[in-house]
């Protein structure tokens, strides 16, 4: 890939992790678990405990790979490998931590990618802000996860081949 390009897209990158990282810090801030779970509900503790636990988890990835190509981006001689490595931990930690969460209360669901409809689906029906949390920072994930697609398998693949022909 293009230096250009690799610096365009380490820009870009880092404005929608910020894009994602402030609703969910903010999500994280003002809810709790008792403010979260109904007692009416069966599972709801358990529920709740593990979307937190989640987004805790997303916010910690997503701020560390802010913050990775800020620096990367404030170097004074802009280096490719370091910002192709940045890409590749925002795909692998951020992206795939959003789409894959340990404790599965939501996931994706292919058959609506394409019809315009939300592809998130929950394990259990949530409380309003925790729907539109999820809802919009998949977003931003979809986006991140369409622009970085290379860092999925191409990128490791191609450092291979070049530590190959060393």
């Amino acid at each position: 890939m293009p230096a250009t390009n690799i610096k365009a897209l380490a820009e870009s990158s880092r404005d929608k992790l910020k894009a994602a990282i402030d609703p969910i810090e903010q999500f994280l801030n003002h809810n709790a678990l008792e403010q979260l779970a109904q007692a009416d509900i069966p599972d709801s503790t358990l529920f709740y405990s593990g979307l937190l636990s989640d987004l805790r988890h997303l916010l910690v990835f997503s701020e560390v790979a802010y913050e990775k190509l800020g620096a990367v981006l404030r170097r004074p001689n802009f280096d490719n490998d370091l910002a192709e490595r940045a890409l590749y931990d925002v795909y692998h930690n951020g992206v795939n931590s959003f789409f894959y969460p340990k404790n599965e209360c939501y996931s994706e669901d292919g058959r609506y990618a394409y019809t315009g409809q939300d592809a998130i689906r929950f394990r259990t029906k949530p409380v309003r802000v925790a729907r539109d949390i999820i809802l919009s920072i998949s977003r931003v994930y979809e986006e991140l996860r369409d622009d970085l697609s290379y860092y999925e398998s191409d990128y490791l693949t191609h450092r291979r081949m070049q530590s190959q022909a060393k």
